[in-house]
């Protein structure tokens, strides 16, 4: 199946034109930025472009219009515009210079509502859902807030800043206190390890110890035992040399009575 190039150009034209996620924030209208990288032809006819918008025929009051340019550039500095799209076709949607209303407001807080339940936002601890769709409205606050008095809307501006950093700052510190407990957890982990390698070691020790005190304990009950022995045979040798010696003495003493008896 063959494409046609108009068809295909209008095909990215249309998937470019699919917009970003939608926020609190409210946006202008988007517009398309056309970028034509191509070498043209000597002999090429033009490029057509985007026909101009009419020149408008009434009187345009040259104060309010540089007021809302001014407004507008001071609402860009504060609240980038976000673009999406290809290379060749890229969106560019502003900020809104429509100014609030209390209608606007009590709409805010409802979509701010809305969304917090749709999306399933934690309503305590941390919660980037959260934290993100109070961004929005934050800044929402801030472009209506900016429209009716510049001074108050950089003021908010300051603070949003600062709860940022703020928050970046905790964040880092958390982290920091992560990447610690998980560094002192792998050093527990590790003196673990070595702990029981040296209880195994001890209990190796004191098995080859108790082998060790039994031996030399059967080897000094086998020494008693044949001390016990010695003695009793020497006891018994001794026991019939006595005898023996007073058989003789008593041999002895006869004689010599019958001797002496026989003298006489």
């Amino acid at each position: 199946m063959v494409t046609s190039p108009a068809f295909s150009m209008a095909t990215d034209a249309a998937a470019a034109m699919i917009p970003p996620p939608d926020s609190l924030l409210r946006y202008g209208t988007p517009v398309l930025v056309t970028r034509r990288t191509e070498k043209r032809s000597p002999r090429a006819p033009p490029l057509q472009g985007r026909p101009s918008p009419p020149a408008l025929t009434g009187p345009v009051p040259p104060i309010a219009t540089e007021s809302s340019k001014q407004a507008q550039e001071l609402l860009n500095a504060i609240l980038p515009p976000r673009e999406w799209g290809k290379e060749s076709h890229r969106w560019v949607q502003e900020v809104s210079s429509a100014p609030g209303t209390r209608l606007d407001v009590v709409q805010l807080q409802e979509q701010l509502d809305l969304r917090l339940q749709q999306r399933q936002a934690r309503e305590t601890g941390i919660c980037s859902v959260r934290r993100e769709l109070y961004s929005q409205c934050f800044d929402e606050l801030i472009r209506q807030t900016t429209i009716a008095c510049a001074e108050r809307g950089l003021l908010l501006l300051r603070i949003r800043d600062e709860l940022q950093m703020t928050l970046a700052a905790y964040k880092a510190l958390y982290e920091s206190s992560i990447a610690f407990g998980l560094r002192k957890a792998l050093q527990a982990e590790q003196g673990k390890a070595d702990m029981e390698k040296r209880i195994a070691e001890l209990e190796e020790e004191k098995q080859e110890l108790e082998r060790q005190v039994s031996e030399q304990k059967a080897l000094c009950a086998a020494t008693e035992r044949r001390e016990n022995e010695k003695r009793q045979i020497e006891e018994k040798k001794h026991s019939e040399e006595v005898q023996f010696l007073k058989k003789m003495n008593q041999q002895l003493k006869a004689q010599l009575e019958s001797i002496t008896a026989a003298n006489k």
